[in-house]
């Protein structure tokens, strides 16, 4: 059953529920109250969120494979495999887009994440942040509102969970305190796994502090 964007619940919903706590630790940008609003954390099928956009954790060939790519192909049917050949494929840490097709959202983002290793850390950490960069740029230029991003690489590509949070949370905010982030209405972190959510709820607050933690900047 599709999800609208009002049952999503924002980072201020959270922080008022007591599911968000302020950081231990000062937090890596200063709190700013209008992105509370425009942020949010999601556990659950990213292919129900009826939304403008999601993005697709792709493989460079942009036909299909397992984990979330699997899952959205199935979800949105064989037509979005039919506008994905005409694409010819798509480079680690870059981004296209495609219809929805037979998904709630009406367009993917598909996004090619690097295989991680550890002795090529840097360059995977660049790759990765480009694929939120790109697609958060994407989004924009397409005049899309709405936003939902899988954790890119941490299945099968074996990105450390807690790394690629890092990276995801900061190009993020970066973009959304940009003029051109300011035309976005929503981005929402999805999640499946408890431990993935455990993650973002940890990290959420070093990047989207809440209001009452301007004094500790």
């Amino acid at each position: 059953m599709p999800l609208h964007l009002d049952k999503i619940p924002t980072l201020r919903e959270l922080y008022t529920r007591g599911v968000l706590k302020p950081a231990k630790v000062a937090p890596r940008h200063a709190p700013r109250a209008a992105l509370l609003d425009r942020v949010s954390l999601f556990q659950g099928d990213i292919t129900t969120l009826d939304i403008d956009c999601i993005v697709n954790a792709a493989n460079r060939s942009l036909l299909g494979g397992g984990g979330v790519d699997g899952a959205i192909h199935a979800a949105a049917g064989p037509s979005l495999l039919e506008e994905c050949r005409k694409l010819n494929g798509c480079e680690t840490g870059d981004a296209k887009i495609t219809g929805g097709h037979d998904l709630p959202a009406r367009h993917i983002i598909h996004t090619v994440g690097p295989i991680y290793s550890s002795y090529k850390k840097e360059e995977k950490a660049e790759q990765l942040a480009s694929c939120y960069k790109t697609s958060l740029q994407l989004v924009v230029a397409s005049s899309l509102k709405h936003v939902a991003f899988p954790s890119v690489s941490t299945g099968i590509y074996g990105y450390p969970i807690k790394d690629a949070t890092h990276i995801a949370l900061n190009v993020a905010r970066g973009y959304l305190d940009t003029p051109e982030g300011d035309k976005l209405d929503r981005t929402i972190f999805v999640v499946w796994s408890d431990a993935d959510k455990l993650v973002y709820e940890s990290l959420l607050p070093h990047y989207f502090p809440s209001e009452d933690e301007g004094d500790t900047v």
